[in-house]
């Protein structure tokens, strides 16, 4: 099955209060920082890649990626980086009818899962589809039809929506399950000792 063309959307919007502020997407993990293997993961199975970050977009610019803003106040979480790709999409390349996001904490992102998130959704004939692993659900790891954005728009300012999960329940969803050994893919990094922990597995499972 041909993988249709697929706009990345990095999400970096969040403001780190785990980590003590900062970018969680710059702690180095496995000689790399975490934002870094999450491009290298992303690039090769999209058709572009952006990245979805608010306040001075210069802190990002070593990334090369074009930086988009929330278009929603108030940092309204992750559905707001989700909609601000899903615009990007239709203003900038309106041939590409799906975006795929992933958070910018998560270095170990599987190389097929751009594929496999497309297989899971047409399987099941759904509308989305997002990753699952140890038989829990990643909603902000997902596919989204960029013709869902006038929707989403509306449940972000007229009813105040924040939860990604809650959004994605008002529509039938595919599941892509992984393993989660050796390494789980959507290990994050929310705090230093999560951090410490990404580096030791990263050394421990240098291919994953």
């Amino acid at each position: 099955m041909a993988t249709p063309e697929t706009l990345g959307v990095v999400l970096a919007g969040g403001l780190a209060r785990r980590m003590g502020g900062g970018d969680k997407a710059h702690i180095r993990v496995g000689g790399a920082s975490i934002l870094d293997r999450v491009i290298a993961r992303l690039r090769p199975q999209c058709s572009r890649l952006i990245l979805n970050a608010n306040a001075d977009p210069a802190r990002f610019a070593d990334s090369g990626l074009p930086v988009v803003a929330d278009s929603v106040a108030d940092h309204a979480g992750p559905l707001a980086g989700i909609l601000a790709g899903l615009d990007w999409a239709a203003d900038h390349a309106p041939q590409i009818e799906w975006v795929v996001s992933a958070p910018s904490d998560c270095p170990f992102l599987p190389r097929d899962l751009v594929a496999r998130l497309h297989r899971a959704r047409i399987e099941a004939g759904a509308t989305l589809a997002c990753a699952r692993s140890r038989e829990w659900r990643h909603p902000v790891v997902a596919l989204w039809p960029v013709a869902l954005r006038g929707d989403l728009r509306r449940a972000l300012i007229s009813e105040s929506l924040r939860k990604v999960d809650q959004w994605a329940a008002r529509y039938s969803l595919g599941i892509a399950e992984w393993p989660a050994a050796p390494v789980d893919p959507f290990f994050n990094v929310n705090t230093p000792a999560e951090a410490a922990e990404a580096d030791r597995m990263a050394a421990l499972h240098p291919d994953t």
